[in-house]
């Protein structure tokens, strides 16, 4: 055994400031949170005039009672649909994220349609299109809740019905990969959404509330002259009788969830089995102490042993060549009884540690044991030593074992996330299989300081080229921008907003969300669905 003892000290002035700051942050992202729900919530009184349920409870009720529910990307959009912050609705108007119908781990997505009746936003789609991702490369079983004005033409833009494509190109990729697409179309599924419904396995439909068509009366009279009520034009009725579209008539929105949950229990599906064989211990130190150990500032170091302690099965963590490259951390742990292999910085990345990751990475492979990476870089080591040393071709040497790693590979967002250590440490480009950040955690090229000192170097230089003079205030109202524009960026309320992660957790529920998207891995690669070379066909 290897136990990391504890070098925190709870009852210190710096613990309770990093402490302190760190609740502030999830207060604010509780606030967002809430302030979505009360935003969908504030239409009650007319989903329940017309007897359906708000897009929240559906997603209650489909869900098995008691199980987890991995919520994804509560902050996407924010900050886009408003310039103030104080009025501005995360969430994207998807609900979207992983938990059990019927006994069956499922990705399930469900259009908020109590905001802006459901109409797609434009980091919406980049939520859909990444869950839609993720329900592929783990291997999940597909359910949507559809009710959608569909595409808000007020703030249409062209590259947004460029790119929605995707959603529906996903759904028959989900088809043909033996991943069963479940839909529930609860109200207006209409243009272009109708094909959301219509590329789908299994499809109820709830009368005298569904409303799938390609063209709603409005644009048919104006494109055609036809006159036809939404009923006639794309009712549930309709479609179960006569244009075959849907599978199952529902009388109302719990039965309809009621249908789809029978749908799944009748899949001839592997049910998740119980996780690694013996009993495992817990951390030995509180996870309330996670709270205290990053700092604000990420320039103060930290020793990231003191996180692995936290969230690591008995606190036990082997970890490898601790003395070569020792600012890149490498070891073997398990997290609930599922080994993984931890990768995590104390500083910048230089040659040697590199070096070190490279080879754990590849090891974790041969062992096909899963990864994890806690991001805590300010990027590569810079200068004329480390690039005598090599300092590039062994960086790329770890970009290419992260980019051809064939195991799961889990990103973290602990602390800073800079330049190419972002690469190098499987940032969201490198397409982990999940992505969360703590709130205080920070992503981009670099420091806004760093950035507008390069700025102004790069300034004084082309000024001394010319043999012209500088000028000081113009040089630092030019700095004064910059290091406002990079560091109005980097937090998680700009970089999770723009669907930069999977969602940005509370650090003590690390070891829970790490145990949870584990298990998905380790079901997904026992996991042999019928693939074919087409999707389901509609009848």
């Amino acid at each position: 055994m290897a136990l990391i003892e504890s070098t925190i000290a709870p009852g210190g002035a710096a613990f309770k400031a990093n402490r302190d700051g760190m609740l502030a942050l999830i207060a604010r992202i509780r606030d967002l949170e809430e302030r979505a729900r009360k935003a969908s919530a504030a239409s009650a009184e007319r989903f329940h005039k017309r007897g359906q349920l708000l897009p929240r409870e559906r997603v209650a009720l489909l869900l098995d009672p008691g199980t987890p529910f991995l919520e994804l990307s509560t902050l996407a959009g924010y900050m886009f649909d408003n310039g103030d912050p104080s009025k501005s609705v995360p969430g994207g108007g998807v609900i979207a994220g992983i938990g059990f119908v019927s006994g069956i781990r499922c990705m399930i997505s469900a259009n908020d349609s109590g905001i802006d009746a459901g109409a797609l936003q434009p980091f919406g789609l980049d939520k859909s299109l990444r869950v839609q991702e993720m329900a592929l490369e783990n291997k999940l079983p597909f359910v949507q809740l559809v009710e959608s004005a569909g595409a808000n033409l007020m703030r249409y833009r062209v590259e947004d019905f460029v790119r929605g494509g995707n959603i529906f190109r996903n759904l028959a990729r989900l088809s043909a990969a033996g991943l069963p697409v479940v839909t529930v179309t609860h109200g207006s599924s209409t243009a272009g959404g109708a094909y959301q419904t219509g590329l789908s396995d299994y499809i109820v439909m709830v009368r005298g509330r569904t409303r799938a068509f390609l063209a709603g009366p409005p644009l048919l009279k104006a494109a055609t002259g036809e006159i036809a009520t939404e009923e006639e034009l794309g009712g549930a009725e309709m479609h179960t009788s006569i244009s075959g579209l849907g599978d199952y008539l529902a009388e109302d929105d719990r039965d309809a969830l009621r249908i789809a949950r029978d749908i799944m229990a009748g899949l001839n599906w592997d049910r998740p089995e119980p996780g690694p064989s013996g009993s495992f211990k817990p951390p030995r130190y509180d996870a309330e102490e996670l709270l205290g150990i990053m700092p604000m500032d990420h320039k103060r170091p930290v020793d990231m042993r003191q996180v692995i302690a936290r969230i690591v099965d008995d606190s036990d963590f082997t970890e490898m060549a601790p003395n070569y490259g020792p600012a890149t951390v490498c070891g073997q742990a398990r997290i609930e009884g599922h080994a993984v292999g931890i990768i995590t910085n104390n500083g910048p990345l230089d040659p040697a540690g590199a070096n070190k990751a490279t080879h754990f990475i590849q090891a974790c492979c041969q062992s096909q044991t899963p990864l994890l990476y806690l991001n805590n870089t300010t990027g590569y080591m810079v200068g004329k030593a480390y690039e005598e040393a090599g300092m590039i071709k062994h960086g790329s040497k770890m970009i290419q074992a992260v980019t051809s790693a064939n195991v799961p590979q889990i990103t973290l967002y602990c602390g800073a996330s800079f330049g190419a250590g972002n690469y190098g440490m499987c940032g969201r480009g490198f397409h982990p299989r999940f992505c969360f950040s703590w709130p205080n955690a920070k992503t981009a090229v670099m420091g806004g300081e760093q950035a507008a000192k390069t700025m102004a170097i790069v300034t004084e230089a082309a000024a001394a080229r010319r043999g012209v003079p500088v000028e000081q205030d113009k040089l630092e109202k030019m700095q004064k921008s910059i290091t406002f524009m990079f560091d109005g960026q980097m937090d998680v309320f700009a970089t999770s907003a723009r669907v930069l992660d999977d969602g940005v957790i509370d650090p003590r529920d690390t070891r829970a969300v790490l145990a949870e998207t584990l298990a998905i891995c380790r079901e997904a690669e026992a996991r042999r669905p019928a693939r074919m070379q087409y999707a389901v066909a509609r009848p």
